[in-house]
């Protein structure tokens, strides 16, 4: 039975992967146990880490952060490709401010952990590691540790114990921003959280009667291109008929129209065009094939490669077939279309037409859900050798003795965001199912938490259980929350955040995806994620830049 015993003690890449494995499956069956309702889930994973480094389980130092840094990248990676298509677009509609509350959130913590570092005996270092803990930020801590060997080249004690003061800041960042987000969902989501039927996710559907004597008798395309908001004219009752309009088609008085816009655009529309009625065109279980019986609205997937970032304007689907395609669904999320819209593979489109155009559509369109079962790897990888030396690039600032650079975490998301948003422009098919791409951040995700939780659990314990230990406890406890919960108040209070946006937010700004899990439970949007990702590139690169600067300067 000695081989029992080697296979789990005698350093191998065999066991590297079975302690790692052993420890993602204990993990994972224990975050299933709920307590008040509340599990830890992947997040349990970093602490059955913890237990197996204290009980002795040990692997390879190299083999260790070769498997760890490369689930982190996995899953950042996943991650930025997947709300990508959606960055711009939300950068645009709240980006800034999402971006100056994160930048709030980043001076607050930093702020109370340079007037604890003064008001105490605690180590500048050793405060370091304890905010990039508090804040589950590893690459602050390499950068932190950085700093210090340059200014300080035979100082290793000191690079460790930054090291261990963030493995003890560590579980408490990651339990204080969750006990966070679960505090702010309880609060706030059912005052603020935003529609997730599926029928509308950014858009808007309302029916309009046209009462503006400026429009009478003008083309929809005149229309348009003195309009100062973007719309899609799904239907319009004419002369006792439902018809689906061209660009050519003649708005009368007191015709009715079903118009889809951005929600921020409704005032606008109703402006443009006249009295908005009163009925919910955008509740669920609407028969939209119902409204008349000639036309019928179809959902067609594009799955054509070589329709893969061509402009949506250039196939002239509207004047060749006589349909209206209403809405692009893309990762999720709903987009207007418009001639300037490139299509991407796996792009989900609502069009209205007579049965039998529709058809013909869904030809050219291919519409063959099973043509988007394999995704490809050749994306996922070159997207990764990109974001790797992305994150190598030195950035040379003034006045500071060494280059910063962006890291193993903020290279791969940059990149995968970039891949998410333009790799169709490129012709690139960055296409995966939603399944597939959330398999593949929890699988990265899970093997990051296993390594980090087993390269800590040495001496996790006996530091904790020391008076210095608690008083380290305490700190991180107070950096994780306070200013998560003071910027998440004025952000509501004095901005207008709604929850998604508010939440998705500090989660990105305290570099934690762990919270996301807890901030959309059961699924039903996906707004958290895209203000996650609208917000982390910065924050973490500007974490990264400022602890260098703080080592440097104190």
């Amino acid at each position: 039975m000695d081989w029992i015993i080697e296979i789990f003690t005698e350093q191998t890449f065999i066991q590297a992967i079975l302690v790692l494995s052993l420890i993602c499956a204990v993990g994972l069956i224990l975050g299933q146990i709920k307590i008040g309702g509340i599990s830890l889930g992947v997040t349990f994973v970093f602490f059955a880490g913890i237990i197996a480094g204290h009980l002795g389980l040990q692997v390879n130092p190299d083999m260790l952060n070769i498997i760890q840094n490369f689930g982190l990248i996995l899953f950042i990676y996943a991650l930025g490709v997947q709300v990508g298509p959606g960055f711009f677009s939300s950068f645009k509609q709240g980006g800034v401010k999402l971006n100056l509350l994160a930048l709030l959130l980043l001076v607050t913590g930093t702020a109370m952990a340079l007037i604890i570092y003064w008001a105490t005996d605690i180590t500048l270092g050793d405060m370091m590691g304890l905010l990039s803990g508090a804040v589950t930020n590893t690459p602050m801590l390499g950068a932190a540790q950085q700093a210090l060997l340059q200014i300080d080249p035979g100082n290793m004690e000191g690079a460790n114990n930054m090291a261990m003061a963030c493995a003890v800041g560590y579980p408490f960042g990651l339990i204080g921003m969750i006990l966070c987000v679960i505090l702010l969902r309880t609060i706030m989501k059912k005052k603020t959280i935003r529609s997730t039927d599926s029928s509308s996710d950014n858009t808007f559907v309302a029916e309009y009667q046209v009462s503006n004597p400026a429009i009478f008798g003008k083309t929809i395309m005149s229309i348009r291109k003195n309009a100062d908001c973007h719309f899609v004219i799904s239907r319009i009752w004419k002369d006792g008929k439902v018809i689906v309009p061209t660009s050519e088609t003649v708005i009368e008085e007191n015709e009715h129209l079903l118009i889809i816009s951005g929600k921020s655009d409704v005032e606008r529309v109703k402006t443009l065009f006249g009295h908005k009625e009163s009925t919910d065109w955008n509740k669920k279980g609407i028969d939209w094939n119902s409204i008349d019986s000639q036309l019928v609205s179809r959902k067609i997937l594009v799955t054509k490669p070589e329709l893969n970032g061509v402009k949506l304007g250039s196939l002239k689907l509207r004047n060749s077939y006589g349909i209206n395609i209403t809405r692009v669904n893309r990762a999720g999320i709903d987009l207007l279309p418009s001639r300037s819209l490139r299509l991407q593979l796996g792009d989900k489109l609502t069009i209205v037409g007579e049965s039998r155009s529709i058809e013909n559509v869904s030809t050219i369109l291919g519409n063959q859900a099973k043509e988007l079962g394999n995704p490809n790897l050749f994306a996922i990888f070159i997207g990764i050798v990109l974001g790797l030396v992305l994150g190598s690039i030195p950035f040379a600032f003034p006045g500071m003795s060494m280059p910063v650079k962006l890291g193993i975490a903020g290279g791969p998301i940059i990149v995968g965001l970039i891949m998410g948003a333009f790799g169709p422009r490129m012709h690139i098919s960055i296409y995966m199912s939603r399944s597939a791409n959330l398999m593949l951040r929890q699988l990265g995700l899970t093997i990051y938490l296993a390594g980090l939780g087993l390269s800590a659990g040495a001496g996790f314990f006996e530091t904790v259980f020391t008076a210095e230990g608690l008083k380290w406890v305490f700190i991180s406890i107070g950096l994780a929350v306070v200013p998560v919960l003071l910027t998440a108040f004025i952000a509501k209070r004095f901005f207008k955040t709604d929850y998604a946006d508010n939440v998705g937010m500090l989660c990105g700004a305290m570099a934690n995806p762990f919270a996301l899990e807890f901030a959309d439970p059961d699924g039903s949007g996906e707004d958290p994620a895209v203000a996650y990702a609208t917000v982390y590139p910065a924050s973490i690169f500007l974490r990264v830049i400022s602890v260098q600067l703080i080592m440097l300067i104190f």
